[in-house]
């Protein structure tokens, strides 16, 4: 195989209101995986030039599974990497740590090293 697992389709929509094709899952040290440019929650417009426009899940599958081994992929990268589908938004948090829980301990280290070494410095 390709190396990576797709969602989507005119039967099964991955996104509200969208048929379009995404990638679900980059299967690790598969072909996508290896060549590295694939990422999981790219939208796949077409395979070897044929648009995967209003196409029923299944029918896209088959498309993959018949690409043979030269597969040419139309992509449009996501935005931001998300959790859950592509084109939900979240409750505005970003996950990750805020930039004060970073730069707060490590003025305090700076201060306190200035401060140490100013003493040091007084006593000799």
């Amino acid at each position: 195989g390709l190396g990576f697992n797709i969602v989507g389709g005119t039967d099964q929509q991955y996104i509200s209101n969208d048929s379009s094709i995404y990638v679900s899952r980059i299967k690790k040290n598969g072909a996508a995986y290896l060549d590295g440019r694939l990422q999981e929650g790219d939208k796949i417009l077409a395979v070897n030039g044929r648009d995967l426009k209003d196409l029923r899940h299944k029918d896209a599958v088959e498309l993959f599974r018949n690409a043979g081994c030269d597969v040419s992929l139309k992509i449009q990268r996501r935005l931001q990497p998300q959790n859950g589908p592509v084109g939900h938004q979240g409750d505005g948090e970003s996950g990750g740590l805020p930039l004060a829980a970073i730069l707060v301990p490590g003025l305090a280290l700076a201060a306190a090293a200035v401060w140490i070494l100013l003493r040091y410095r007084q006593r000799m």
